[in-house]
């Protein structure tokens, strides 16, 4: 399976900002939402940089609450690890074990399209194996 595949089940929708934006601004936004990062773009939506729970609980351990009203071009994580529609859930999974991040963003001519979790990797790599599961039993089943 790809990328392609996960995003066409969950959608293009992904969330991103400004680099203009507070901290603060992004934690109400991850908050209200209820996800786990959100995307640092241009005005042309190319990604620069990508804030998750993790970077708010490195920039608040570091720098306490005044960072909140600092924006977030100064605290974002860069460079991000990017993918296209192409590439395969294995590569993903690698690119996420690997580096210890869990999101991708999801870029096509170097624009934001959407965004991968662990969570759809990890729902994707399931699905293979039932769908693999559930067809050996019928195999099984019809000898």
């Amino acid at each position: 399976m790809s990328v392609a595949g996960i995003l066409k089940g969950k959608g293009r929708k992904v969330l991103s900002v400004l680099p203009d934006r507070t901290v603060f601004e992004v934690v109400r936004l991850l908050h209200a939402n209820r996800i786990g990062a959100v995307v640092v773009v241009d005005e042309q939506h190319h990604v620069l940089g990508i804030v998750s729970e993790r970077d708010i609980v490195r920039i608040l351990a570091e720098r306490g609450a005044a960072a909140l009203e600092e924006t977030v071009a100064d605290h974002m994580t860069r460079p991000v690890s990017t993918c296209s529609e192409h590439h395969s859930i294995d590569w993903v999974m690698e690119e996420m074990t690997q580096h210890r991040f869990r999101h991708v963003p999801v870029t096509e001519k170097e624009r934001l399209v959407g965004i991968v979790s662990i969570g759809d990797v990890v729902k994707a790599k399931l699905d293979v194996a039932e769908a693999e599961a559930a067809q050996m039993r019928q195999y099984f089943a019809a000898s």
